[in-house]
């Protein structure tokens, strides 16, 4: 019966996050929403980091360690008849649902020991949302960290999850070309740009590092020349979206990408200059975290799988990177399809009864 009533509240946390979709750093309702839950719960409650982060804390004043679960809030903008809307399509709702009610459950049992940090962070999206918490100092004392996300059917069904969602690092490049306006009919006197792009964007597919690590980098966006067809056009602007499963092969690909685009360049008389470059770092948890997520997955569904590779980013391995924190990352099978950020994105809702209780095995063996 207890287990029952668990769930109904999960789900009626969930329906109603789902009502209320809002974009990286304005999800304005969904954070006051859960500032006051979590306040009801009896917790100590910091709210409004860059405008809608929270961080929520439960401290037994006694030595031990300090655990954080983490979960993202944004949803995604999306066009529908010719207007945008936005909707959660990559199940953050989800994500907050199951966290939410892991802190609630976390309150009434209580802990023996060490800290607990509940942390609701924005922007996951569009980036930022970690640092904007890792740079509030509030969490400069979390030792360990948890992560929770749905997983798309063709990676884990209902009643299966991993205790290591290993996620590669993903990052974008944008470069812009100048070569030298001329007359279409006196090509000699100038320096076309879209010449220069196109040896840039051969010297980028002719990249080549490390087989033994899935990695990709490949132009998907190339601007250039104006109304006017009969001008050599002096600039060019390339974007290049890069993939790598490890933070070494990524570096290496930054440093090939950025001599490439230079480089081909140079070779008729352009320059060519980075403009950006971002992204989010790979996985990097802690085997000893891994293990009693592990555990605490069995425990609820009997088996877990093991490690799962994934392509996608996330911005929830900053806090390792940027605060040396060890962590996990759950990878929740739901049954969900079509597929993460489409727009008729729907799960079984029953996983989130076993998100709840996962998450709040984790927390118990760490602090109960």
């Amino acid at each position: 019966m207890e287990k029952e009533h668990k769930r109904e509240f999960t789900e009626k946390i969930y329906d109603y996050l789902h009502t209320i979709p809002e974009i990286g750093f304005k999800e304005f309702k969904t954070s006051t929403f859960i500032a006051s839950e979590l306040r009801k719960y009896g917790y100590e409650v910091i709210e409004k980091i860059s405008g809608t982060g929270i961080v929520a804390i439960l401290d037994s004043k006694l030595p031990g360690p300090n655990i954080a679960v983490r979960a993202d809030m944004d949803a995604l903008t999306f066009e529908k008849d010719g207007e945008k809307c936005n909707i959660h399509a990559c199940g953050h709702d989800a994500n907050s649902a199951m966290v939410l009610t892991a802190a609630k459950e976390i309150k009434k049992i209580g802990i023996n020991n060490g800290k607990l940090f509940i942390i609701f962070q924005p922007a996951e999206e569009i980036l930022g949302g970690a640092q904007s918490i890792i740079e509030s100092g509030y969490i400069d004392e979390v030792e360990e960290m948890i992560g929770i996300h749905l997983r798309p059917i063709q990676e884990a069904r209902l009643g299966e999850a991993t205790p290591a969602l290993v996620h590669g690092s993903s990052y974008r490049m944008i470069a812009k070309i100048k070569g030298l306006n001329a007359h279409g009919a006196r090509p000699h006197l100038g320096v076309n740009a879209v010449d220069a792009a196109v040896l840039v964007v051969n010297a980028i597919n002719a990249i080549r590092l490390d087989p033994r690590v899935s990695h990709s980098i490949k132009v998907t966006k190339l601007h250039a020349g104006g109304e006017a067809t009969n001008i050599i056009p002096d600039e060019a602007e390339i974007t290049m979206d890069m993939r790598a499963q490890n933070n070494e092969v990524m570096e290496e690909m930054i440093q090939k990408a950025k001599g490439a685009i230079i480089s081909s360049a140079k070779a008729i008389g352009a320059q060519g200059n980075i403009e950006f470059v971002g992204g989010v770092p790979a996985a990097e948890y802690d085997d000893e975290m891994i293990n009693i997520a592990k555990t605490a997955i069995e425990e609820e569904l009997e088996s877990a799988m093991e490690p799962l590779y994934t392509t996608g980013g996330e911005d929830f391995h900053f806090y390792t990177k940027e605060l040396n924190i060890k962590t996990a990352y759950i990878g929740l099978g739901a049954d969900l399809t079509p597929g993460l950020h489409h727009p008729k994105m729907k799960f079984d809702k029953k996983a989130l009864g076993f998100g709840v209780n996962i998450l709040k095995n984790i927390i118990l063996k760490r602090l109960g």
